[in-house]
């Protein structure tokens, strides 16, 4: 006996094109919540997104802190004075050329910024993380009778100069570091982007 072949092989070949295109648009839509997943929300993006700082208030000598991926970034005025130290003694710290490795080349000079007299660094001590102050004036500090400015952490005695270089003899090993950033006016300043795209 022979099998009987479908009553309408038609009607039975659309039935299955149907079910399996319905099938293929199902998982379309169960896949759309777990794609959307992988995206950054809202929140996350705007956390490391680029921060704009109006520099032109700021006169030499003065600090500002903004905050960027939820870290400190010190933005400092440096006086002529202060370039000057900067430029002249660097017989303190821990190896004045150790920027050659660590930082982007248009950090690679002595307030460690793309542009001259002002000073970008991440507030945050490497050491261990703290929060280093900041003592701006060349005067004789408890922790150091030759003070000529800069950071110092008070939780293990890390010393750093104006432009956040590390000192010798100290518990930390590096120098602050310098976030990426660009100068979109000359009293705008963008951190977070180095402005190559």
């Amino acid at each position: 006996m022979q099998p009987k072949s479908p009553p309408n092989p038609i009607r039975r070949q659309l039935l299955t094109s149907i079910t399996s295109l319905l099938g293929f648009v199902g998982v379309i839509f169960a896949a759309i919540p777990f794609l959307s997943a992988f995206k950054p929300s809202a929140r996350a993006e705007a956390a490391g997104a680029p921060v704009k700082v109006n520099i032109s208030k700021l006169s030499p000598g003065e600090l500002m802190t903004v905050e960027w991926r939820g870290m400190p970034v010190f933005v400092y005025k440096v006086s002529s004075e202060a370039q000057n130290a900067l430029s002249a003694d660097k017989s303190k710290l821990a190896d004045p050329n150790s920027d050659q490795q660590q930082q982007p080349e248009y950090a690679q000079n002595d307030t460690r910024s793309r542009k001259k007299g002002i000073a970008v660094v991440k507030g945050v001590c490497t050491h261990l993380g703290c929060a280093p102050k900041f003592y701006p004036e060349a005067t004789s500090q408890d922790f150091d009778p030759n003070w000529q400015g800069g950071f110092f952490c008070p939780c293990h005695g890390s010393k750093f100069d104006l432009a956040g270089r590390v000192y010798a003899n100290v518990p930390a090993p590096t120098n602050l570091e310098v976030p990426p950033h660009y100068f979109e006016t000359d009293s705008t300043l963008v951190i977070g982007s180095d402005g190559a795209s």
